[in-house]
């Protein structure tokens, strides 16, 4: 097996019994991105000569005899809107295109601590606003299964580079499906932790409320050991929580024996693909015969969960970018002539269509006149949202629900329907508006050789329970052994 097609947990070993340098495997990465990013465009920034010189650094501490952490010279992708000292972090956006963070982002610190390898910035959608990575200022991510497909978004950069063996895991973000459904339109493992279990200190905002750091990855057990590197309490941070010490990678076990499923109905009826639908249905009976408990449930809420989320989503998006007003940083128009102008060129020039669209939706539901009507009401829905799935964790441990409601479609298809496009999240985005753990895993392929994901939903801060019953299952599949990318 190729370097590049291992898995973090076999790199792992590889180091520690000294049958790899850390040297080969970034230079084995390094080749596979100049093999294939001209074809898959995930990377906005690489960092080729940086990361050969660390590797060539850590190996020379190996050789010393020094002590290593356990992920030492791991590489990884990181997507361009965490922060990142000394480097590009531009959100794929006009806006942010030459902007060089004088700062870490926490969970970069956590990475740097660990003595990982930074391999690049991966592409997005501009401001993690889309479901496609077409939005990006700068080039379409494409899917490595099927080159004329999207990888879906916001996080197409982070899933693509994954599933294409150019970076072996990947950080994303996920504000209201950005992680899990370009993984299941991928092929590869995203998870979203429990709202406030991974700091958000570092990341540019979108809709403060709903986005969250989570991981991409090959397999479950290397998402497990990713997340044990980034959660934790963040004075930075006053929404991050303190959980105590755990160890996810202790959580995966193959027995699933008197687990209790919840299949919500309204996941499955119309707009689901017959594929998706069928495929993620099998998988679920699996667990029947591995001896868990499954029984079909109602989640009411869910109908009205897309609108919630778009509403809350664009009034923080509207506030949140207010920042960018081409007079402290980032893009500025040359060309004004006075302040009014120099406001409203530099936002029309530096943002892109979808961003415009989501700050005028935004600034709409939050005037005078309309705050209550929308805002507020979007606000006592999401109540009602988080009081049904706790509800529904009182009696189950996980729900099962397709991640996405169909396959990866063609670069284009959607592009100038966003309603259509928006629909893309229609699974995803209630367990943002609930604040809850989400993990994506494949479980099978389209007529097409498409990848379909599978969603596991648990209660807050139970991701052990959603890890284990991910890595039961995908134990079972052998999804990687079974099926590859066409790259």
């Amino acid at each position: 097996m190729e370097i590049v097609e291992l898995t973090v947990h076999e790199l792992k070993e590889k180091i520690k019994n000294k049958e790899l340098t850390i040297t080969q495997i970034v230079q084995a990465y390094i080749e596979e991105i100049e093999k294939k990013e001209k074809d898959v465009q995930a990377f906005v920034t690489i960092q080729k000569k940086e990361a050969l010189e660390k590797a060539k650094e850590l190996d020379e501490k190996i050789s010393k005899g020094e002590d290593i952490g356990k992920l030492t010279g791991i590489p990884i992708g990181i997507k361009d809107n965490i922060c990142t000292k000394g480097i590009r972090t531009t959100c794929s956006s006009k806006m942010l295109e030459n902007f060089i963070s004088p700062y870490d982002a926490t969970v970069m610190e956590k990475i740097n601590e660990e003595d990982m390898i930074n391999l690049g910035k991966l592409n997005m959608d501009e401001f993690a606003m889309g479901s496609s990575t077409e939005t990006s200022y700068f080039k379409i991510t494409k899917n490595p299964w099927d080159l004329t497909k999207i990888p879906g978004g916001s996080s197409g950069g982070s899933a693509a580079s994954v599933a294409a063996n150019m970076v072996p895991w990947a950080l994303g973000t996920d504000t209201g499906g950005s992680i899990r459904q370009p993984a299941s339109l991928c092929g590869v493992v995203g998870l979203k932790p429990t709202y406030g279990l991974v700091s958000r200190y570092g990341i540019v905002a979108f809709a403060s409320s709903l986005d969250q750091v989570g991981v991409l990855t090959k397999d479950v057990q290397d998402c497990a050991e990713l997340l044990n590197v980034i959660v934790g309490k963040d004075e930075k941070d006053t929404t991050s929580k303190d959980i105590g010490e755990k160890d996810y990678t202790s959580s995966l076990r193959k027995d699933i024996k008197g687990i209790k499923i919840g299949v919500p109905r309204e996941f499955f009826a119309e707009g689901i693909n017959l594929e998706v639908k069928e495929t993620v249905k099998s998988t679920i009976e699996r667990y029947k015969e591995m001896g868990a408990e499954v029984e079909e449930i109602s989640l009411n809420v869910a109908q009205y969960a897309l609108a919630t989320y778009y509403i809350i989503a664009c009034a923080e998006a509207s506030s949140n970018l207010g920042r960018f007003d081409g007079i402290r940083y980032g893009y500025r128009t040359k060309n004004f002539r006075d302040l009014k102008e120099l406001y409203k060129n530099s936002r029309s020039e530096g943002f892109g269509a979808e961003v415009k669209r989501r700050i005028i939706l935004g600034t709409y539901v939050l005037s005078s006149g309309y705050y209550d009507a929308y805002y507020k009401k979007a606000q006592q829905v999401r109540t009602l949202v988080m009081n049904e799935f706790e509800k529904a964790f009182e009696k189950y441990d996980v729900i099962i629900t397709p991640t996405s409601p169909t396959t990866a479609f063609k670069i284009g298809e959607k592009s100038n329907n966003p309603l259509e496009m928006y629909l893309s999240d229609i699974c995803t985005v209630s367990i943002n508006i609930a604040g809850l753990p989400g993990i994506s895993i494949p479980v099978g392929v389209d007529k097409d050789n498409m990848p379909i994901g599978m969603q596991i939903i648990g209660n807050r801060f139970q991701e052990e329970t959603i890890l284990n019953v991910a890595y039961a299952m995908e134990q079972k599949l052998k999804f990687r052994d079974n099926y590859k990318p066409n790259i």
